[in-house]
C-alpha cells in the first residue's frame, strides 16, 4: 500500500476516498474533513458534492477518485449501485493504485463482498467490509460504531480512518464478518420495530395514548435497557452443565416472569379482537431466549 501522505507519519489518515454523499456517506465525508484527511468525494449528484468544493476535492469518477486516493469508501444504496462503483472502466478498481484498499460500507449480502473481494485482488486492491450503525446523526458526528471485516493487517491499515468516523471500531472477524454482523444488528432494530408496532395496536385497542406509550417506553428503556440487555453470553445455544447456580435461577426467574406476562398480553390482545402473532412466537420461544432448552 502507498505510504499515507496526511502528514506522512505512521498511523496517519491516509487520502481518503468516499463514493455517494446521501445521508450517510455526506456524514461520513464531512467527518474525515474535519479530522484533517485528505478527502475526495464523488456523487453522480452534483448537488450533493457542492459542498465539498472547498475542503475536499471533487472527483468525476470512482476511478478517477481512486487513482487520487489509498482507501476508497463506498457508502452507495444497493448491491447493485456497489458493483456498478468498483467495477467497469470508471470503476474504482479501473483507477485504483496497486495496494489500495476499498471499504463496502453499504449494507449488501455478504457473497457479494466475497465476491468483489476476489475482483479486487485482481486489481491489486484489497477489499473490506463494514457495518456501521448510528444512523445520520451519528455519522455527521463522527460517531459510528464500525463492525469491519477481514485479516488483522488490513483492519489495521484502516483503523485511522475507522477512528475519524466512529467512537467504536470492532474487528468482527474474516472477509464478510463486518457486514454479517451489521445484518445482525439490523435485525434486532426491525424486530424491535414490529413488537413496538404490534403494542401499540394492542394498546390503541385498549384506548391508550400511543405518544404517552411511547414516552414511557423511551423513559424505562433508559433504565433498564432495550433488547441487548440478554446480549451477553457468547453463545445463544442453551446455558452448558456447570453453569452457575445463581445465574440460572436469575434467568430461570425471568423466563416465568416473561411467560406471566405473555399470557397476560395474549388474553387482552383475545378479549379486544387483536391478533398478536409476535407475541405468541415470543412465548413459544422464551426458554430459548432466556437461554433453556425448548422451541
Amino acid at each position: 500500500m502507498p505510504e499515507y501522505e496526511s502528514g506522512g507519519a505512521a498511523g496517519a489518515v491516509p487520502r481518503v476516498g468516499v463514493v455517494g454523499l446521501g445521508d450517510m456517506g455526506g456524514g461520513i465525508a464531512s467527518s474525515l474533513v474535519a479530522s484533517g484527511a485528505t478527502v475526495t468525494v464523488c456523487d453522480v449528484r452534483e448537488e450533493a458534492t457542492a459542498p465539498f468544493r472547498e475542503g475536499a476535492r471533487v472527483a468525476a469518477t470512482p476511478a478517477a477518485l481512486a487513482a487520487a486516493t489509498d482507501v476508497v469508501l463506498v457508502v452507495v444504496f444497493s448491491d447493485a449501485q456497489v458493483r456498478a462503483v468498483l467495477e467497469g472502466p470508471e470503476g474504482v478498481f479501473a483507477g485504483a493504485g496497486e495496494g489500495s484498499v476499498v471499504v463496502i460500507i453499504s449494507t449488501i449480502p455478504t457473497a457479494s463482498v466475497l465476491e468483489l473481494r476476489a475482483a479486487g485482488a485482481e486489481h491489486g486492491v484489497s477489499v473490506l467490509d463494514c457495518g456501521v450503525s448510528g444512523g445520520p446523526d451519528a455519522s455527521a458526528a463522527g460517531e459510528l460504531v464500525c463492525m469491519i471485516g477481514g485479516s488483522a493487517a488490513e483492519v489495521d491499515r484502516v483503523r485511522p480512518v475507522l477512528d475519524a468516523i466512529s467512537c467504536l471500531v470492532l474487528h468482527m472477524g474474516p472477509p464478510g464478518a463486518g457486514l454479517a454482523a451489521k445484518l445482525a444488528r439490523n435485525l434486532i432494530t426491525y424486530g424491535s420495530w414490529l413488537a413496538a408496532f404490534e403494542a401499540q395496536e394492542l394498546a390503541e385497542a385498549a384506548g391508550i395514548d400511543l405518544v404517552k406509550l411511547g414516552e414511557a417506553t423511551r423513559e424505562s428503556d433508559k433504565r433498564i435497557g432495550g433488547a441487548s440487555r440478554l446480549m451477553f453470553r457468547t453463545t445463544a445455544a442453551p446455558w452448558p452443565a456447570g453453569t452457575d447456580a445463581g445465574l440460572l435461577g436469575a434467568m430461570r426467574a425471568g423466563a416465568d416472569t416473561a411467560l406471566k406476562d405473555l399470557a397476560a398480553i395474549r388474553e387482552l390482545g383475545r378479549e379486544l379482537g387483536v391478533a398478536l402473532p409476535l407475541a405468541e412466537m415470543t412465548e413459544r420461544r422464551t426458554d430459548r431466549i432466556f437461554g433453556f432448552p425448548g422451541e
